[in-house]
């Protein structure tokens, strides 16, 4: 236990520090990390919210960007109790950022080095509401990765578990060589120090570690080079003596070295309520008083200065209730789903930053004398207007002549009022013109079940009497081969292809691509995977494996997130 005084919760901005990102006005700094910077702002209506900045270092390799925008539109998903929800963010801009709602509470790692080790009951209570987090994260498709007590926040009703699947983002980047540190060796299971696959069962070890470390006040590993503690991770059980008898067949079996040998969470949440002599019940009185009274200062929260925003603001600069053009408001009733994920593409203009905290920029004033959002214009000069307003129209009159000759009939549409494809073809240089994509979020795709790409929405059909992807473009199909399940994902009415891990999707790199397949194995695909879709109807899809269904479910099925594009080729003759 350390006799130092908790520290500031709030730091003042530096002067390297932004006044305003994403359009939030930062208001103090709370807290920095191996992936970025976090900073306390407010929402339009005064919720406070922790935006944490991606370092520059990250933000340049193009595969943590894709990795990013994947994980954050995951963790959108999550919006359990002991979490904290994501708010809002920017994937695409100069530097990324995510917002989730603000924890008036210190870290597990904080209060643990300020205040020494937790009472039995504060251990019981933190170990099932970070238990109840993780099914919630899970549920998502998440894995966390890198639970750790700094991840853990302490608020006056219960624990908040943050920064889930994020850590994901920055595995196998370029960065992971080169001395930044994303994971805690002191928290890691054996399996994810040795470089093997990471599951669910993972984060049942940093969880028992968690536990260990509140209840012991110190690493159940112990301290030192991470090399050590990493190779006493991986060969060597764990010292429990000092945990409190109740405790320790429980998280002796959460630090099982096999994660089969590890409790599921609700057996976890089960065992800490039989330990407790009294009902679990977070409240007010959850951790111990000392504790409990420093979450005042947390709550004391200060404001945005008042200073005018930067004269040329980040690419990221929007307004958080003024959504980027194609976008969609985050703050709109239709809730944080991954469908209505604020899209941020462009960058705003200088003139537009925003004037104050979650308040829309004023437009300035047009040449004209109204608002407008184009650049001032200098007036024209009377001399010599008649002249140019003739030779504008001459010119407006030539060209609509000319276009006109280009046409079929005159009106650039056929008997049926379209488009003529003539047309089309001349504007795009007599390439077949891209079609606009369709996005389909979450679809449940059942065993022996197919979808059709031209249908708006693609639905899961069985159609009996026919053989199971005989006219599916994707269908979900269940094997065995040599007694081993083989469950596969095909296509009976076209290719697939397996997009490599950093290759990015999209059309043009479907369209690219020659590695084709009938079938993909789900034992080739992870959450996040990508493939092609190209249908002989000339239809081509982007999906994007989202992961199958748990033993516990009663039906079998598997999730895709599907970008269709509709009529991109000729049709294809089967051959």
């Amino acid at each position: 236990m350390s006799s130092t005084p908790p520290a500031e919760p709030f730091q003042p901005l530096r002067a390297d520090d932004p006044a305003v990102v994403g359009g939030y006005r930062l208001a103090a700094v709370l807290g920095a990390g191996g992936m970025g910077k976090v900073y306390l702002s407010f929402t339009p209506g005064g919720r406070p919210v922790a935006l944490k900045v991606i370092r520059p270092e990250f933000s340049e390799d193009p595969e943590f960007r894709r990795r990013f925008q994947r994980e954050v539109q995951s963790a959108q998903r999550v919006q359990g109790l002991y979490t904290a929800p994501v708010i809002d963010f920017d994937t695409d801009g100069a530097q990324p950022w995510l917002a989730t709602s603000y924890v008036p509470g210190p870290s597990l790692a904080e209060a643990v080095s300020t205040y020494g080790a937790l009472p039995l009951r504060s251990v019981l209570l933190l170990t099932a509401g970070a238990a109840e987090a993780l099914h919630v994260i899970h549920a998502a498709g998440i894995v966390h990765r890198d639970l750790k007590p700094a991840n853990v926040l302490l608020a006056s009703d219960g624990p908040r578990v943050i920064d889930f699947g994020i850590a994901r983002a920055a595995d196998t980047t370029a960065l992971t060589g080169t001395g930044v540190s994303v994971g805690t060796p002191s928290f890691m299971a054996p399996e994810q120090a040795a470089g093997a696959a990471v599951t669910p069962a993972t984060d049942v070890f940093a969880l028992g570690q968690i536990a260990a470390y509140a209840a012991i006040g110190a690493p159940a590993y112990g301290d030192g080079p991470s090399h050590a503690v990493l190779y006493r991770i991986v060969h060597e059980d764990p010292d429990l003596s000092r945990l409190p008898s109740e405790l320790r067949p429980l998280i002796a079996r959460c630090l099982s070295r096999e994660p089969a040998g590890r409790p599921a969470l609700t057996e976890i949440i089960e065992q800490c309520h039989a330990l407790s002599a009294e009902p679990l019940r977070q409240g007010e009185d959850w951790l111990p008083q000392t504790l409990a009274g420093s979450l005042t200062a947390r709550q004391r929260l200060p404001e945005p200065a008042r200073t005018p925003p930067p004269a040329a603001p980040t690419p990221t600069a929007y307004s958080p209730h003024v959504p980027a053009p194609g976008g969609v408001d985050p703050y709109a009733p239709t809730g944080f789903g991954p469908a209505s994920a604020p899209t941020r593409t462009a960058p705003v203009r200088p003139e537009a930053a925003p004037a104050g905290p979650g308040f829309p920029p004023t437009p300035p004033p047009a040449a004209n004398g109204q608002q407008g959002w184009g650049p001032s214009q200098p007036p024209q000069r009377r001399k010599g207007r008649g002249l140019l307003i003739a030779g504008a129209v001459t010119a407006a009159v030539a060209g609509l002549i000319v276009l006109n000759s280009l046409l079929p009939d005159g009106s650039g549409k056929d008997g049926s009022g379209e488009p003529t494809a003539g047309n089309s073809a001349a504007s795009s240089g007599g390439k077949r013109p891209d079609p606009q994509p369709a996005e389909y979020k979450g679809i449940d795709l059942t065993e022996n079940y197919f979808v059709m790409l031209a249908d708006n929405p693609p639905r899961p059909t069985d159609k009996k009497g026919s053989t199971v992807g005989s006219k599916g473009d994707v269908f979900y199909q269940p094997r065995v081969l040599n007694v081993v399940d083989r469950d596969e994902i095909g296509t009976g009415n076209g290719k697939l292809v397996l997009l490599a891990g950093g290759q990015q999707g999209s059309l043009g790199s479907c369209r690219s691509e020659t590695r084709y397949a009938k079938s993909i194995r789900l034992d080739q695909l992870g959450d996040g995977s990508q493939f092609c879709v190209l249908s002989d109807a000339g239809h081509i899809a982007l999906a994007t494996y989202r992961g199958a269904s748990g033993g516990s479910d009663p039906s079998k099925y598997v999730t895709l997130d599907l970008t269709v594009w509709r009529n991109a080729e000729e049709p294809r003759k089967k051959g």
